[in-house]
């Protein structure tokens, strides 16, 4: 589906991140809608490299490209030299920057900082040397523990993560206040679910990890209280939606990717038992993370809908439904 009226054919976009989530599903929005536009999709595709906590320094992974038919290129963007090699090669007219050290639990600043932040600003140069409008990930970790509605300039991040991407969005004014002959739009994503999320592992939504709980045949385990633990969940086709309104926006700035409507996690494991056709009763657990834990989060929208024509098309239920086909095959092909 096109959101808006640009021709992305005969364009060239530059995807960070492209072999994760949202960045495959980029990378394949475009494909199927414009196939002549020129991707490229950069990733620092998965190693056995972890974090001091164990899990995988990178999520990229070749099986959410398949089928892609543009340039992939593997790369750090923290290396600089490639960054430079691509600023020759290549004359962009749009940056999508997804890739990111996105997993909250990373202890390692240094790293975080270096390539959140630092590597962000170099692209940024980039993006404005090439007068290519710049749409990147930031993120609704940004607000840690601010009450809802979470609402932009209201921020009060808990972790390095949700630190990171409130100092890209600073670098993001600083830039803008200088009146570049680009736009320059943050997307602040809430709790994004929807196909080429697997691959993230332990870190991939309850959406997936719920449903293949229930797939093979196991009752939902949630916490105590999951009927008051609420969130703003968000399908993977609107927040394609809204990188797509962002490359036209009434005005640069960040912005809120969220449906505006915290829904809890028991509502989650209770429409994919009415999709799989289970009935197993729910098991509750001790929260173990009471004090640190968000309870309660909801997008303020206001600003997005204004200045991005954004406004999410998937409830909870529509999203889950779409998903079901491929929470079943990715059950059948890679859990079993």
């Amino acid at each position: 589906m096109k959101y808006n009226d640009i021709d992305f054919n005969n364009k060239t976009i530059l995807i960070t991140g492209a072999a994760g989530f949202i960045g495959s599903n980029l990378a394949f929005y475009f494909q199927e809608n414009f196939p002549d536009a020129n991707v490229i999709a950069l990733d620092c595709f998965r190693s056995g490299q972890t974090f001091s906590n164990g899990n995988l320094k990178s999520f990229g992974h070749f099986k959410n490209l398949i089928g892609f038919k543009g340039t992939v290129i593997s790369g750090d963007i923290n290396d600089t030299d490639l960054l430079k090699r691509l600023a020759i090669q290549y004359s962009f007219d749009y940056i999508f920057h997804q890739a990111a050290i996105s997993d909250t639990t990373v202890s390692e600043q240094d790293l975080m900082i270096k390539t959140n932040v630092n590597a962000y600003e170099e692209l940024l140069k980039i993006a404005i040397n090439h007068n290519a409008n710049m749409v990147y990930a930031s993120s609704g970790a940004t607000y840690g523990d601010a009450s809802s509605p979470q609402t932009v300039g209201k921020e009060a991040p808990s972790n390095v993560y949700g630190f990171s991407k409130l100092m890209m969005d600073n670098i993001s004014y600083s830039y803008i206040n200088k009146n570049p002959n680009i736009s320059i739009v943050g997307l602040r994503y809430f709790n994004v679910y929807g196909p080429r999320e697997f691959y993230k592992n332990k870190t991939a939504s309850t959406v997936v990890q719920f449903g293949h709980q229930l797939l093979k045949g196991n009752a939902p385990k949630l916490f105590e209280g999951s009927d008051k633990i609420l969130r703003d969940f968000i399908y993977i086709e609107d927040v394609i939606q809204a990188n797509i309104k962002a490359c036209a926006p009434l005005k640069s700035g960040v912005y809120n990717v969220g449906t505006g409507k915290a829904r809890s996690f028991q509502a989650i494991a209770d429409i994919l038992q009415k999709e799989l056709g289970t009935n197993f009763e729910t098991q509750y657990i001790p929260n173990p993370y009471i004090g640190q834990y968000q309870f309660h989060t909801e997008a303020n929208m206001q600003d997005s809908k204004e200045n991005l024509d954004f406004e999410a098309r998937y409830e909870l239920e529509d999203g889950i439904k779409a998903y079901i086909p491929e929470i079943k095959r990715l059950f059948n092909d890679e859990v079993k």
